[in-house]
């Protein structure tokens, strides 16, 4: 399993277009991939999920995958967030 902590940047959180591209990011690896925010695991794939998480601007999430490519998983969406979606 690999994990890391990230800030959301951008203004808008992980809300409508953000969320539709974490979702379609996520669901180009084969790993369960979940967002813990506060002790809640959210499906990373999943955009009724993410979009009810809650995610705004200045968040700590943790990322977590597991499977065969944990650690790209992981890395693309990180930079993804770091990236502020392209905002």
């Amino acid at each position: 399993m690999v994990k890391k902590e990230v800030t959301v940047l951008n203004a808008t959180g992980l809300h409508a277009r953000p969320a539709s591209m974490f979702v379609q990011t996520a669901g180009k690896f084969k790993s369960k991939i979940f967002v813990i925010k506060e002790g809640n695991s959210i499906n990373a794939k999943s955009i009724m999920g993410i979009m009810a998480g809650g995610i705004s601007q200045g968040t700590t999430i943790e990322i977590q995958a597991e499977g065969d490519d944990e650690a790209e998983a992981v890395d693309a969406l990180v930079q993804l967030i770091n990236d502020k979606f392209g905002e």
